[in-house]
This record gives structure tokens, sequence and C-alpha cells, in this order.
């Protein structure tokens, strides 16, 4: 007997007991197998569904839309969407959803752990430490920055970028500067200390630059070689945002002469492709897009976009809608 549920698609694996809660309320066909499929691939998987939960790495393009005219939904387990044609998704009559607020605080711990590691040098020493070559002790033996006190510039003022400033200034007694598409309310400003500056003024004070900006194509390279220029020689640079925010072969470039003092990455340009010349210098660390990586946050993830399935099928609309459909 044919199920009158709508047919849902699960992209990549994710917890079981979200898979287990979406059985109740579809028809389910999942990768638990986490197998990662090409473009073509993944429109024959999607051939008779309605829907699909994404976990960012999938494109959602005018292409697979036209090869998937059934589609009504995709949704999600990821605050940003840069894997959506957003305008093509409207046109088409495809709801996109995403899921905001439940990684925030997660990603903050990991974004100021980032600093602390490149700022303090723990990657590279720890390579020297485990390679033998720790013979006796040295009063600037891997001396890196300070944090505590230091000047911290945060581009891009989201939930993310006020979280991490309130972990900067209340608990490290930093002085926080940031610059945004549009500044916060004077409220907002006083509960982080943080100070509105312009974008060469945040380049040029920063002891320490975090990026926490969403990747649209106006904001891709936002940090260049110029950029990178105008740093302090002993500032460090963290993106824990998206790949190509930073154009990583000027950074690359930039480490190896010495231009600024060290970077933390955590997402690249075409990852997991890594530019080849930043796997060669010592002063940066780098890690696989893993801000949000903790049990309980993935979890709240796929749970937020699977709620938004459940209740845009039941007719109440999505919960974390990206575009508005007429």
């Amino acid at each position: 007997m044919m199920s009158n549920k709508p047919r849902i698609l699960i992209a990549r694996a994710i917890s079981p007991e979200v898979v287990q809660r979406l059985q109740q309320h579809f028809e389910v066909q999942s990768n638990q197998d986490d197998v990662v499929w090409s473009p073509a691939e993944l429109a024959q998987q999607l051939q008779g569904k309605d829907g699909v939960l994404t976990t960012g790495s999938q494109r959602i393009d005018a292409e697979l839309l036209t090869a998937c005219p059934q589609l009504k939904i995709v949704a999600n387990m990821a605050v940003g969407y840069n894997n959506f044609d957003v305008p093509a998704m409207t046109a088409a009559g495809v709801q996109g959803t995403n899921a905001p607020d439940v990684l925030t605080e997660t990603t903050a711990d990991f974004g100021f752990a980032l600093l602390m590691a490149t700022a303090r040098r723990i990657t590279e020493s720890e390579h020297y430490l485990r390679a033998g070559l720790w013979k006796d002790w040295h009063y600037d033996l891997f001396a890196g920055a300070e944090v505590h006190s230091s000047t911290l510039g945060i581009l891009g003022m989201g939930r993310i970028g006020q979280a991490i400033a309130r972990r900067a200034a209340y608990g490290f007694g930093m002085q926080v500067i940031y610059h945004n598409r549009s500044r916060l309310d004077a409220a907002l400003e006083a509960e982080c200390k943080a100070s509105y500056v312009g974008k060469q003024e945040l380049l040029e004070r920063a002891d320490h630059l975090m990026l926490v900006l969403p990747f649209t194509p106006e904001n891709r390279h936002t940090i260049g070689a110029a950029e990178i220029a105008r740093m302090k020689p002993t500032a460090t640079l963290i993106n824990i945002a998206r790949g190509g925010i930073v154009d990583d072969a000027a950074l690359a470039q930039a480490l190896k002469d010495g231009r600024i003092a060290a970077a933390g990455l955590d997402v690249f340009e075409g990852e997991p492709v890594v530019h080849p010349d930043l796997l060669t210098v010592p002063n940066v660390v780098l890690t696989p897009h893993i801000a949000s990586a903790t049990k309980g946050t993935r979890t709240a993830m796929a749970a937020l976009a699977a709620d938004n399935l459940i209740s845009f099928f039941a007719g109440k609309g999505p919960l974390t809608p990206v575009n508005q459909l007429a």
C-alpha cells in the first residue's frame, strides 16, 4: 500500500535519533553510509522527493532544481547557506531554511580556542615537541602574543561575533573593536563592550582579527594581500566564517614572509582541498571546518533542520526561512 507521507532525502549521515524522528512524519531515504554524491548523483537521489535535509556541502542551484521539479523545501543543517542559489530557489518556488542560533555559543567557544592556539603557538610547539626537538629551556621558546588585555578586532558582528566579543571583554579583559555592514544599537554595543570602527581602522588596530562574516559573492577575498598589508606584523588572523572570505594564497605568502605573525583557519577556499602553500608554513593552525562540532550542537543543528521540514509539511510554514515565497 502506497504511503501518502511526503518523501524526503537526508543527504549526509546525521544523528540516528533525528533520522528516527523524521521517519515518524515522512517516507525517508537516509544516506547514513555518508556517501559524498556528485551534483548529478544528488539530482538522481532527489527524484520523486518532496524535501531534502542538506549539510551545507550540497549545491542547490538552478540546474538541480530543473532536474527535480517535485522538490518543495531544502533544510540546511548549518547557519550558512552559501550552497543555496537563493534567487533560483525562490524562482522555482522552493523553500530554503537554515539552522541559526543553535550553534552560536559552541562556535564562539571554538573561535576563541583557535585564537588562543594561534596566538600562543600551540600547534607549532606541539609539532616541535613530537619531533623530539625540545632539549632545553629558552626565554623566547615559542614566545607568542598576549591575548589578555590586547585588542580584538571582529569583522562581522552577528550572533557569533557578539558571543566572541563577550568572551573577549569579560573573560580576558580585551579591548573589542568591530566592523559590520550595519552598526549595532548602543545597548548591544554596551553589552558586548565593543566599539564600532571603520574597516581600515579595524585592520590597523587589531592585535587579533577574527572573521565571522557570512560568505556572499561581494565578500569574496574580503581579506587579501592589500588588507593583510594594513595589519600589524605582530597580528594574528582567525577565520571561522567561510572559505573564500580570505585569499588563501595571499595569506600563505604573508605568513611565509612574516607579514603577520600567525593565522588560525577552520575554513578554506575549495574545501576539503587546502591550498598547498598553507601546508608548508609553520605559523598557521589548520582545522577541518569543525567550529560547531560538538555532539550536542551537531544534533541540535540536525534537529532544527528536521523541525523546519516537519513544520513546513504540516502547513505551518518554515521556522527559520532564508527566502520568502509568494
